[in-house]
């Protein structure tokens, strides 16, 4: 299990490598990596800005990632999450899960995803033109989170 929140940038290829080294006990791996969009809300965006208590943070994303292990046969995961200013394009977070077989591991990430979504501690910011809003919830990330109930 691992949880890292970072400023810089990761290799995707590089965290997958290390996730399995030395492993013969994992069948599936899946990831998923999110990429800052160019549009919001049919507006074109500039760029982000990823606000986060550190600490808090680390410490919600791990119980998310714990309560994945207990849902799941898994054998790893990790998730890496960006904060600070990212520009369209920009890697803004990864999921990894790792299990013996691919059912697990696609539903703890697509599980992990849902809980990073909408109660991950981190506040958004996206640059619209000479301005800027705070990204608030969706509806559709709740309705998605709903199913994990």
């Amino acid at each position: 299990m691992g949880v890292k929140v970072q400023a810089e940038d990761f290799d995707l290829g590089a965290e997958l490598a290390a996730l399995r080294a030395g492993r013969t006990d994992i069948g599936a791996l899946v990831s998923f990596s999110g990429l800052v969009r160019d549009t919001a809300g049919g507006q074109p965006i500039s760029g982000m800005e990823l606000e986060h208590y550190p600490g808090m943070t680390e410490k919600a994303l791990s119980q998310i990632e714990a309560e994945a292990h207990t849902r799941w046969p898994l054998q790893a995961s990790l998730i890496i999450h960006r904060y600070g200013p990212l520009a369209p394009g920009d890697q803004i977070m990864m999921v990894a899960t790792a299990s013996l077989h691919r059912a697990a591991a696609f539903e703890a990430a697509e599980f992990l995803m849902d809980y990073l979504k909408s109660r991950a501690p981190f506040w958004k910011k996206e640059a619209i033109g000479a301005g800027a809003r705070w990204v608030d919830a969706r509806d559709t990330d709740e309705e998605a989170l709903s199913r994990w109930r």
